[in-house]
């Protein structure tokens, strides 16, 4: 800010009468205007600027200032700078230790630059000096009046303009003066003193100035009112201090609260480090509030705070980093499991994408499969490759929708859902999140949890997943959720639809006898305090233990098997004590621990058998060989089924009976054989349920077999869903289903022709030791499984029944065929 001369102070003396091309050094000024009149301290740095301050000063020491357009423009050239400026003069000048110049000038008057002469060493200017016009009416004596008592209050309003200004401003008659010494101690920037600088009427120069000084002072009056408002909080702030204070010295003397003020004390120094979303650090601060106001002993304050400890407790934005090596993270997966190709390469993948990409939604993945195939212990593989945290929630028998959702807090003892207390377990908000056996889900009169579940595991949706106990959103979206099944059909279709669906088959018997070298037989070794020089187990052993003492598609039957033997040997070690030598367990050495074998291996069915057929089923546990039995007796036509026959499979049954119907000429029986007989449809172990349509060709062919009297090869399974005009249609589970047959001994096994699709995920060992055929009529399925003399002869000439091959007479077919009295 500028000092302003009077004519009449000492030192102030007046401009010379200059020409109007007088040539001066030119000063370019930053984030500074000099009006005439105006005493001010320089600091000049630049070379071209200190030459220009050496030029004047060896010559009549007036140079021209002007200001630069753009401050930050270090060498500036004629066009970024301003063309009117202040012609002054040097009244001292001061070299500095650093190399710059203080210089102190007065301004005299303005000048407008009308050429350059020069650029180096410093700027030259051609001026001519802009004559002031002085006015003197009521109108310029109205406006000083006003700029009087204008400047008066802004003076009031603004502590950094010295009261004594006032007197000095006072004493100021000049119109173009006044407007001049009042402009220097506003606060403006450069564009609006250079504009008004650029002014030539006073009058004018009056109005712009009284304009800008309303509108600092409008600004001042805001801030005023601003810092009062500051000013009361703090005395209210110190007040309710000084109170608080108070109140804490009268507890401390009656020995109350003390035990409470620290733990709320400790809550919020806890809340002052703890990173959360701005609504719910809200609500924490609204909860303390509440419970300061409480005694501590009554009821609702230990409902608050729980709700203040959950809250506080939670990993809000707390995430854990991910490992980022592919390699690393594929040798950890490979290493913790045998197989399941199909989830690693997902979960590789998504490692793969989050390094690209940096922040993805985290994966909502279901590995469905039988029990034993290694789903759960796979989600924990999974965490230690990603190098997250793990936390698993068992949803079997999970009835009631607050178990997701949690409980609101009107009720006693309400606590968060499973989501929000597995969090805080977790300790982050990005874990690999294990939702377990979601297939065995119920619902009753408490609600539905599956439904509660549509908003966990929609990537669109949890972002902003809202629990009960909480009422505020928490981000799930950074959560890896990995949920598991046995059986596909019972999760609801919505919950399927926001899912990654991998199936995890069974393992062949290759497979398990690697599983059980690599982990099994080393885990269980360890687990019953054995070494390597106390036990060894053969391969032949291993496969008499998976042949003959296990029948499943897993492989926990297969460690507990395995781990019995370890504990008959651990028996025999610590009774030899020292003496004690390496066991080497041999399939004699197996029966010997295990026992009789409880399963046969290598034998479906003994011989051919009329009526007897070989299915194949997908179960909750992997594959299953199913066999299916058909007697025909004498009676009215009746249709009975048992073996706890599901509505689907009854239904199969019947499309069955009316394809044999129809094709009566061709399987050599009477026009009206069913009238006169009862057919028996049983399927083995009774206390089981079964259902589904792919046994629709095993049903057909039993009941072919039992009726023309041709038995079936014991060594042909098959699966097939059957339509009335004997076309056969795919099915599901086909490896599984495989896998089974491989284990029961079969070697041939009649499978629906569009299925061959689903062949390239089916292991070579299978393919190997199993002749498929592809079938897609059941004149082929007949063809292949009855033990016909010659199968060509049915397929080509239909005419020839199979009853004239085995020289049982039969009757022409009817034009028409009866409906059947089927019940």
């Amino acid at each position: 800010m500028g000092i302003f001369r009077n004519e009449d102070e000492p030192g102030g003396n007046p401009p010379n009468p200059q020409d109007p091309g007088k040539v001066v050094p030119l000063l370019p000024l930053r984030d500074i205007v000099v009006f005439p009149h105006m005493v001010v301290p320089l600091f000049v740095g630049r070379e071209k600027s200190i030459h220009a301050l050496e030029q004047a000063s060896n010559g009549d020491r007036q140079l021209l200032l002007a200001a630069q357009r753009e401050a930050g423009t270090d060498d500036p050239a004629g066009e970024d700078i301003y063309d009117i400026g202040t012609l002054a003069s040097i009244i001292q000048l001061l070299r500095l230790p650093d190399g710059t110049v203080k210089v102190l000038v007065e301004g005299k008057s303005r000048a407008r630059i009308r050429s350059y002469v020069q650029s180096d060493p410093h700027f030259t200017c051609e001026v001519e000096l802009i004559n002031e016009v002085e006015e003197q009416n009521v109108e310029v004596q109205a406006l000083i009046r006003s700029i009087y008592s204008t400047f008066e209050r802004y003076v009031k309003l603004n502590k950094k303009v010295p009261p004594e200004m006032l007197n000095s401003i006072t004493g100021i008659e000049s119109p173009s003066r006044l407007a001049d010494a009042i402009v220097g101690h506003l606060n403006l920037s450069i564009e609006d003193r250079q504009r008004v600088l650029e002014m030539v009427a006073p009058s004018k120069r009056l109005e712009e100035i009284y304009s800008l000084m309303q509108a600092e002072i409008e600004v001042l009056e805001v801030e005023k009112r601003i810092r009062g408002r500051v000013k009361k909080q703090m005395e209210r702030s110190q007040k309710e201090y000084y109170l608080n204070e108070q109140m804490r010295a009268i507890q401390k003397e009656l020995g109350e609260r003390d035990d409470f003020k620290s733990e709320i004390g400790e809550i919020e120094e806890t809340l002052k480090g703890k990173k959360m979303p701005e609504e719910a650090m809200d609500r924490v601060k609204k909860e303390i509030r509440k419970l300061k106001m409480m005694s501590p002993m009554s009821a609702e304050a230990t409902v608050v705070r729980n709700y203040i400890d959950w809250m506080v407790g939670l990993p809000w934005e707390d995430y854990k980093e991910e490992q980022q090596d592919l390699v690393e993270a594929e040798n950890v997966l490979n290493h913790d499991h045998y197989g399941l190709d199909k989830p690693k390469e997902r979960i590789l993948e998504y490692l793969a994408v989050n390094s690209l990409v940096g922040k993805i939604k985290g994966p909502i993945l279901c590995l469905v499969g039988p029990p034993g195939v290694g789903k759960t212990s796979l989600g924990k593989s999974i965490a230690r490759a990603t190098e997250r945290d793990f936390v698993r929630v068992s949803l079997g028998g999970v009835r009631d929708e607050a178990e997701i959702r949690g409980h609101r807090r009107t009720y006693i003892g309400a606590f968060p859902g499973k989501v929000i207390q597995s969090l805080k377990k977790a300790g982050s908000s990005n874990p690999v999140f294990l939702l377990d056996e979601v297939d065995k889900m119920s619902m009753d009169f408490r609600g539905d949890p599956s439904s509660a579940l549509l908003e966990v595991l929609d990537p669109e949706q949890n972002h902003s997943f809202g629990d009960h106990y909480l009422d505020v959103d928490y981000d799930l979206s950074r959560v890896m959720f990995i949920c598991t099944a046995n059986v596909l059909h019972n999760i609801p279709r919505p919950l399927q639809d926001r899912m990654e669906i991998i199936q995890i088959p069974g393992y062949i018997e290759s497979e398990k006898l690697n599983i059980a070298k690599q982990y099994l037989v080393p885990k269980e070794r360890e687990e019953n305090g054995l070494k390597e020089a106390h036990i060894e187990f053969s391969n032949p052993a291993l496969l008499e233990i998976i042949r003959r003492y296990t029948r499943e598609a897993g492989v926990r039957s297969l460690e507990r098997e395995i781990a019995s033997v370890c504990r008959k040997v651990a028996r025999e070690v610590v009774k030899a004590g020292e003496s004690a030598t390496k066991v080497k367990v041999t399939p004699g050495v197996v029966r010997k621990y295990l026992g009789v074998p409880k399963y046969r291996f290598g034998l479906a069915e003994e011989r051919d058998r009329v009526g007897v057929c070989t299915g194949l089923a997908y179960t909750e546990v992997g594959g299953e060989l199913l066999q299916t039995e058909v007697s025909v007796t004498s009676g009215r036509g009746k249709l009975q089924l048992t073996g706890r026959l599901g509505e689907v499979m009854q239904e199969s049954a019947s499309a069955a009976m009316s394809y044999i119907r129809s094709r009566a000429k061709q399987l050599g029986l009477k026009r009206d054989f069913y009238s006169k007989v009862d057919v028996h449809i049983h399927v083995p172990e009774g206390g089981t349920p079964k259902d589904g349509p792919s046994a629709g060709i095993t049903i057909a062919t039993c009941i072919a077999s039992a009726l023309t009297q041709v038995p079936v090869r014991a060594n042909v399974a098959m699966t097939g869903e059957i339509t009335l005009r004997g076309r056969v249609l795919p099915i599901g589970g086909l490896k599984e289903k495989l896998i089974a047959a491989l284990r029961g001994g079969i070697d041939t096994v009649l499978i629906p022709k569009e299925n061959a699709k689903d062949l390239k995920d089916i292991p070579a060992a299978i393919t190997k030791n199993i002749k498929l055929v592809m079938v897609e009529h059941m004149d082929e399925v007949l063809a292949n499984a009855l033990a016909l003399e010659d199968p060509d002869t049915f397929l080509n000439e239909g005419a020839h029944s199979i009853a004239e091959i085995y020289d049982v007479p039969g009757e022409p077919e009817a034009t028409t065929v009866p409906p059947a009295g089927v019940n």
